[in-house]
């Protein structure tokens, strides 16, 4: 089954960006910036402190808050949000040739350090929504400020997630992507979540049941740690792959449940779509698509 949205398992969350934090730690921290080129000026989305002001300055440290990339450049950061479409590409040693715009992943921003290597940040498509900030601090960048509690957290308890459900009269598949309740988690790393919790993407928060939160917790955090054990050390280039091969129903509307063997099925919506087990999930009742009922009217 295509759904057209087969590409949506593709988009950075929380454990591949702690993956690419991890590749910058180990490449680039202790490396000085040679120069920055930006090329798609759109994506730059602060001037004070200026991206040109990185120069000359050493990388000493990279984290990550939910999404966001955060590089340390002596006090210094350079935030990146990698959107939909976005993504990091390392060189051990950058191309000789002038940056040109354009091509099937095109550019928005070079880093060049010190001894030649560098990394790239592109953004395939048409919808542009790669974000890069210079900041004094990471909480100057809005959305780092605005995030919920890292699920990977130590404070990230089963009581601190019976608090976010409780009155939320939001399903919970909604709930787990808003980043200002829970930080990292998207599209895909939600269904992910939600089948291994064996819960159904439409259940209202505030009707979970203490056992519910306590299953659902540990679903979130054995999901995410696992994917991130899985990611750890991989080269940039190898992380798409990696989940993709590590998901289990989400952008596999047709296949088999790894589970229990019944067909996995899909809900879509006008730019994305979520995929779930009916016999694992939703007590074997397929759940309502209204897009597909809208074309059979």
């Amino acid at each position: 089954m295509d759904s057209g949205f087969a590409d949506t398992w593709d988009m950075p969350e929380l454990p591949e960006v702690e993956a690419l934090a991890g590749v910058l730690r180990e490449r680039a921290v202790g490396r000085v910036i040679a120069r920055t080129d930006v090329l798609a000026i759109s994506a730059l989305k602060t001037y004070d402190p200026p991206v040109t002001g990185l120069g000359g300055l050493t990388v000493t440290g990279a984290a990550r808050h939910g999404k966001f990339l955060d590089l340390d450049v002596a006090g210094l950061h350079l935030v990146i949000h990698l959107a939909r479409a976005g993504w990091l590409r390392w060189h051990d040693a950058l191309p000789a040739k002038p940056v040109r715009p354009g091509g099937k992943n095109p550019l928005a921003l070079r880093v060049h350090l010190d001894d030649g290597s560098g990394f790239d940040l592109t953004e395939a498509g048409t919808k542009k929504g790669l974000a890069v900030y210079v900041v004094r601090d990471p909480a100057d960048v809005p959305g780092i400020a605005a995030l919920g509690p890292d699920p990977l957290a130590p404070e990230f308890t089963p009581e601190a997630l019976a608090e976010i459900v409780a009155g939320r009269r939001t399903q919970i598949k909604g709930l787990l992507r808003d980043q200002k309740v829970v930080a990292g988690i998207g599209n895909a790393y939600s269904d992910e979540v939600l089948h291994v919790a064996r819960m159904s993407p439409f259940k209202i928060a505030s009707t979970l049941t203490g056992e519910d939160v306590a299953v659902l917790h540990r679903a979130i955090v054995t999901t995410l740690r696992d994917a991130v054990a899985r990611s750890a050390g991989l080269a940039a280039g190898d992380l798409k792959g990696e989940k993709r091969a590590g998901l289990r129903v989400h952008g596999r509307a047709g296949e088999a449940c790894p589970v229990c063997g019944d067909t996995v099925r899909e809900v879509s919506f006008a730019d994305s779509a979520l995929q779930y087990c009916p016999s694992c999930q939703t007590g074997g009742k397929p759940l309502a698509d209204r897009r597909m009922s809208r074309l059979l009217k």
